[in-house]
């Protein structure tokens, strides 16, 4: 064979050019040509190339010239389709439409009987157009003559002694007998008086004869001799008199191939089959209406098995997909293109029907693109990745906003189908903001169904978005008011339970379950019992591998064996006893004295005496009123407000608020968190915090009774200004004015500083208790102390 291949390259070398390539050689008996698989260069298309050597079989070549000549000039469906021809002094290369020979399939019986009528009924209308219509004799009809397309339909060739009977020299009469094996195949009356008698017996005669044989050969499976003609052996019985008046030995009583034809067409006739029928009218099904299209398809369903796959693919489907788009077909017919679909290999199925899907997509009607979501599994595995993501999802989303609810519907089912396919970025932005509208749905079944999209595409999510969609998802819908959604919600819970964390589960999750374990349907509280016990022993065993404390460990007190002040017994096990020991136990390792940032040199010096000191002459110019209370006092001569800083709370919620904005956007939040969330650090200090006192930490020593009166005395002999002619103003006297925080409204909204400015009560308006205190009482820094005394 390689040297075959070799000889025919060297050969196209030499002469003309021929745009076709040789592949392989196909068998062939009873031919003068050689057959060979080929390729056209310009598309790589698929062809047949019919080689003839004319150094080796000269005897023969006006054989071969006359076929060619005529397969270019016959035109009908059943001739050979001839694509190019060469000839040369030493070949003649004729290229053809891909077939193979009808021998092989009839060797080894993989043609049922209704496949060997459609067969057969398609031969006999190509003969019959060439005895009526072109007045010619083909006179080489026989099994190794016809040919199967790619298409399965069965071609006629074996042209070398087709002849006009208008041509008074035709080649059939002068080399007929030059034919392969023409003794078994030549009718009686030529065989005793050679093929000149054709032109004294009806036109039609010799066909009859031959495609006689030709039946005999495609129901036996074997090639005919004289013993067996005449045989009516596996024939089919409604065929047995046709077939037996097409073998008369009487050419004029003899039964033509038209007649054979027509009489198998008759009511109950051997041609009179659904697969004919069907072959017959799927080129006019974009005519029909739509009763008969409606009939027709059911009877393409029940022959489906009988048509050869290769006709399904390359006839019915391209006629199918035609009334889809523009015919009218609609759905039903799409229903069976997908049933054909499904016999394709995935080349034929993206050159043939995904490129017809993608234009559906696109097609506003209903019906249609719920039929496409339908039978959407079955052609997902087919469709490649970037044809989803760019061609047909931007199509399919149009169906989550649509006034339909059943084409909504439909639409969030099929997003569990084309998941796969999907990539990243479209599943965690675009998909999750068409199912917040979605999960919002005035319908209840759309809700229910959303809930149960999330739940099974939640492992196709991203990390972060499983945190801060699926919770509020959940959690919103087991406080919607439709039972199934509802419970969709908890198996949804409990199906994505190991995705979520400790904390999540704790804080956000089982508060959101309780209200679903007094639910008033059963079958909400049913499953809700079921979801809490599979979230509460993940925390139970999540708990059980947590420390015990995270305190550190107190060393100092056992280094210096200080004991508690506070004398609570050291091995009180109560929960009374433990809570002063600890807190005692702090306070006994506590070292050094409190102090805050003095505002001014003065403060510095005033602070170094004792507290029982009372202060010197220059100090007293700055006492204050009498008035004013011990813990205001130590208010207004303590350190300044504290700064709000942002702690680590702070900068994860805001790191937070600042991903995703759409996503969290379309989602929201549950009613529920901002309920269950801890105040912020910075907020809880402020407000539980209490205001350090500036002055030094009393010892707790006998008061200095003599100062004090000592004190007393010097301050009644100073010259005072009338009640309310004082002048005494924070800075006057040397202090800072305090500014006090205050927690109401936001942080830095600055409404609570704004108050204390425009706050000016004097001191001396604070009214003081008439009764003496015992305790010595610092002076301030206002003249009218001593009011509270009148």
């Amino acid at each position: 064979m390689d040297f075959l291949k070799s000889a025919v390259a060297s050969a196209i070398s030499k002469g003309p050019p021929f745009p076709y390539t040789f592949g392989d050689r196909v068998t062939l008996n009873q031919s003068i040509w050689i057959l060979y698989n080929g390729t056209r260069k310009e598309d790589g298309s698929e062809c047949s190339i019919y080689t003839f050597d004319i150094t080796t079989g000269k005897s023969r070549l006006p054989l071969a010239r006359n076929a060619v000549r005529k397969m270019r000039t016959l035109r009908h469906p059943g001739v050979l389709k001839v694509y190019d021809t060469v000839e040369t002094d030493t070949y003649i290369y004729v290229a053809t439409e891909r077939v193979t020979p009808l021998e092989w399939s009839v060797r080894r019986k993989s043609l049922n009987t209704e496949t060997l009528k459609w067969g057969l009924h398609a031969v006999a209308g190509t003969l019959s157009f060439i005895n009526d219509e072109a007045f010619s004799v083909h006179g080489n009809v026989r099994l190794t003559s016809v040919y199967t397309s790619q298409s399965g339909e069965w071609r006629l060739g074996g042209f070398e002694i087709l002849s006009s009977m208008k041509e008074d020299d035709a080649i059939i009469f002068t080399m007929g007998v030059l034919t392969p094996d023409s003794g078994n195949y030549a009718p009686p009356e030529v065989a005793k008086s050679g093929w000149n008698t054709i032109k004294s017996h009806p036109l039609p005669a010799t066909d009859s004869y031959g495609f006689a044989l030709l039946v005999f050969e495609v129901f036996n499976g074997c090639l005919v001799n004289r013993e067996t003609i005449g045989q009516t052996k596996n024939i089919p019985t409604s065929m047995n008199q046709s077939y037996k008046r097409l073998l008369n030995q009487n050419p004029k009583a003899r039964l033509s191939v038209s007649h054979f034809r027509d009489q198998g067409r008759r009511s109950g006739g051997f041609f009179e089959t659904p697969l004919i029928k069907l072959s017959e009218g799927i080129e006019s099904l974009g005519l029909k209406s739509d009763g008969e299209r409606e009939g027709f398809l059911s009877e393409l369903d029940e022959v489906a098995n009988d048509f050869p796959e290769e006709y399904f693919s390359a006839k019915v489907l391209p006629e199918l997909l035609k009334s889809v788009e523009f015919g009218g077909g609609g759905p039903k017919v799409f229903a069976s293109v997908m049933k054909i679909g499904a016999k394709l290999s995935d080349e034929e199925y993206n050159s043939k029907l995904t490129p017809v899907i993608v234009r559906l997509f696109a097609n506003p009607d209903r019906a249609i693109r719920v039929c496409l979501l339908d039978h959407l599994p079955s052609m997902i595995e087919h469709l490649p990745q970037k044809i989803v993501n760019d061609k047909i999802f931007p199509q399919m989303v149009t169906g989550f906003a649509d006034v339909a609810p059943l084409v909504r519907e439909q639409t969030v089912k099929a997003v569990l189908t084309v998941i796969s396919k999907l990539s990243d970025r479209i599943i965690n932005g675009e998909l999750l903001k068409h199912l917040a509208k979605t999960s919002n749905d005035e319908q209840p079944g759309i809700r229910t169904n959303t809930t149960i999209c999330l739940g099974k595409i939640a492992r196709s999510l991203g990390v972060n978005t499983r945190q801060k969609v699926l919770v509020t998802a959940f959690c919103r819908s087991l406080r919607d008011p439709f039972v199934h959604a509802r419970n969709a919600a908890l198996l949804a819970l409990a199906a994505t339970s190991d995705l979520f964390t400790e904390d999540d589960c704790a804080v956000k999750i089982l508060p959101s379950l309780c209200p679903s374990l007094i639910d008033k349907e059963k079958l909400v509280r049913d499953q809700a019992s079921k979801t809490f016990d599979i979230y509460a022993q993940r925390l139970r065993k999540h708990a059980s591998t947590m420390p015990d404390s995270i305190l550190p460990p107190s060393t100092t007190t056992e280094a210096h064996g200080a004991m508690p002040r506070i004398g609570t017994p050291q091995n009180d096990t109560g929960w009374a006893g433990w809570a002063i020991s600890s807190f005692t136990n702090k306070l006994a390792t506590a070292s050094g004295e409190i102090q805050s940032k003095p505002t001014n040199p003065r403060e510095s010096a005033r602070e170094a005496r004792s507290s029982s000191v009372p202060p010197s002459a220059d100090t007293s110019k700055l006492a204050a009123a009498g008035s004013v209370s011990q813990l205001h006092r130590q208010a207004v001569t303590g350190a300044t407000a504290p700064i709000l800083t942002r702690t680590t709370t702070d900068q994860f919620f805001a790191d937070a608020q600042e991903e995703d904005d759409e996503i969290d956007m379309a989602w929201g939040d549950t009613a529920e968190e901002s309920f269950f969330d801890a105040p912020l650090q910075s907020e809880a200090a402020i407000e539980t915090k209490p205001l350090i006192p500036a002055s030094k930490f009393d010892d707790g020593g006998e008061p200095d009774f003599e100062g004090w009166l000592k004190a007393q005395a010097e301050a009644k002999t100073r010259t005072t200004l009338p009640k309310g002619l004082s002048k005494s103003s924070p800075l006057a006297n040397g202090r800072q004015g305090a500014i006090r925080s205050t927690t109401t409204g936001h942080i830095g909204s600055g409404s609570g500083a704004k108050k204390l400015v425009n706050s000016s009560t004097p001191a001396s308006k604070l009214a003081a208790p008439k009764a003496i205190d015992i305790k010595p009482k610092e002076p301030s820094g206002d003249d009218d102390w001593g009011d509270a005394w009148d």
